[in-house]
């Protein structure tokens, strides 16, 4: 890997999407968001204070994807230590599968007021202030507020998902999500109509005031509480009384090449499955011939690799990186720690990926040397699971000039969540009652009270020279892991600068084995 020559291919465009800067950078899916995040390092903040500012303002401007009905989880370094903050919300104490029946079905984890856990992301944020922040809470949380007062534009994106999720916000007896973020509670908001939260402002204004822990106590509690009650939900200001400090917990680390390390989130996020799946494309890349321009071998191999990885997860074998043991771990290659503090992770993930690399390349060897050339004729036609609106969540990434780096990925599950809102308080509720299990008891997740919902969160911090170097992640549910891997080997494998790695086309492969491939 040549680093300065993919820093030295970086180019900043004119949309802005690519920048550059020599004190600090953050990096989200909105422009608000990024300059309320911005705005914290010009007045002396360092990377957690613009990553927690940056956190609320998506708050606000992308109510799709996250809010403060939701859950947050950061991987951050600072003061010379990496560590995972893991903001996971719970399952309320009335949560229990038994508490599902009779509400149609799985309908009642999806959509309305039982589709809640509780509610994480303030916490989470908070937490990260307080910890390893530098300015006053009530400044991280003043762009937030203005920018829900002021309004911001409907963006393309979200006229679009609205109306995928418009049967879905109709199916919420009280019409509660309808009324705050429809236009006039019954069609989709047109691109670029100014859309206001005066709800919403008020809630951050109090939140900036009282402090963080005041959304979980006293009267903002009650209120949820008492909402839920009255709409059949599970949640109780009980719940919210009792929500716990957000646990630091150890990084997966892991390696990609000579002298660059990874940090990536550990359970019950998805990092030990990226992990996972770096090691394996890297071990095929190694082994696969050289392939001429546009042959679709090394797609198949890394669409394997990425599979493999998720079927693993998805057998319980998520914390197989949670125990340490001391001496050297030399020679095994890549996702083994290199500083002769070994790590059976290290060393179990070099045999998985070794397996995977082995299955994956002579199944797709084999059928290679049958397929047919690429074309629109035989091309597979998109499948539901291609559909927008079938999951959403959003990252940010911030650094500063002392070191400092954080990468945040936080959602509230679904698109527009459970479409049920918070009366008054201007926020929708999660629907992360969705993503538990609900057959096997003996599960990681299965359904219980206080239980931390799946994620596929997996924001990651390479470092290089003892640094951090880059910070990434990103939306997309089970996608996330096949994305942020992509990038990764696009720049460390393929010598690719950031721009062009973000750029090109993505290829997932699911756990199931349904392959696809942006157009």
């Amino acid at each position: 890997m040549d680093a300065g020559r993919i820093e030295g291919a970086f180019r900043p465009t004119r949309d802005g999407k690519c920048a550059a800067a020599k004190r600090g950078m953050v990096s989200t899916a909105f422009p608000d968001a990024t300059r309320a995040g911005a705005s914290m390092l010009r007045r002396g903040g360092n990377a957690v204070d613009a990553a927690c500012a940056a956190a609320l303002a998506l708050c606000v401007c992308e109510p799709q994807a996250s809010g403060l009905g939701g859950q947050s989880l950061a991987l951050l370094h600072a003061r010379g230590r990496t560590v995972a903050v893991d903001g996971s919300s719970r399952a309320p104490s009335l949560a229990s599968v038994r508490a599902y029946r009779g509400r149609r079905g799985a309908a009642g984890q999806l959509v309305g007021y039982a589709a809640s856990t509780v509610p994480s992301t303030v916490a989470a944020v908070g937490y990260m202030a307080e910890r390893y922040g530098r300015l006053e809470w009530a400044d991280l949380v003043a762009p937030a507020a203005r920018i829900a007062r002021r309004g911001y534009r409907i963006t393309p994106l979200q006229s679009r998902l609205q109306e995928c999720s418009l049967a879905g916000f109709m199916a919420v007896p009280s019409r509660s999500g309808a009324r705050y973020f429809l236009r006039d509670g019954e069609a989709p908001h047109r691109p670029g109509d100014l859309f206001v939260q005066d709800d919403l402002a008020r809630t951050l204004e109090d939140i900036a005031s009282g402090g963080y822990r005041s959304f979980y106590a006293g009267a903002m509690a009650e209120r949820i509480g008492e909402d839920m009650r009255r709409n059949g939900g599970l949640l109780r200001a009980d719940d919210l009384r009792m929500v716990p400090v957000p646990a630091e917990r150890r990084p997966a680390r892991g390696t990609h090449g000579r002298g660059l390390r990874i940090a990536a989130m550990p359970p019950p996020a998805a990092g030990g499955a990226l992990l996972l799946a770096l090691a394996a494309m890297r071990r095929l890349r190694r082994r696969a011939p050289a392939r001429p321009a546009g042959d679709p071998l090394p797609d198949v191999l890394a669409a394997g690799a990425v599979r493999a990885a998720l079927e693993r997860r998805d057998a319980g074998m998520a914390g197989w990186w949670d125990a340490p043991v001391r001496g050297a771990a030399r020679g095994a290659g890549a996702g083994v720690e290199e500083d002769g503090t070994g790590s059976a992770s290290g060393r179990v993930r070099a045999r998985l990926a070794g397996e995977i690399a082995r299955a994956v390349g002579a199944a797709a060897g084999a059928a290679a040397a049958d397929a047919p050339a690429p074309s629109a004729e035989n091309a597979p036609a998109p499948s539901a699971a291609d559909a927008p609106g079938s999951g959403e969540t959003t990252h940010l990434s911030a650094m500063d000039d002392e070191g400092g780096a954080v990468g945040i990925t936080q959602s509230i599950e679904l698109v527009y969540g459970s479409k049920a809102a918070a009366a008054g308080l201007g926020f929708l509720y999660n629907n992360y009652m969705s993503a538990y299990e609900t057959a096997d008891a003996s599960h990681r997740h299965y359904l219980r009270p206080n239980a931390a919902p799946r994620t596929f969160a997996a924001p990651c911090l390479l470092f290089r020279g003892g640094r951090p170097w880059i910070a990434a992640g990103s939306p997309g549910s089970s996608r996330i892991v096949s994305a942020v891997a992509a990038f990764v080997g696009r720049v460390v494998d393929g010598g690719a600068d950031m721009g062009s790695a973000v750029r090109m086309p993505r290829l997932h492969c699911s756990a199931g084995g349904t392959a696809s491939i942006e157009d």
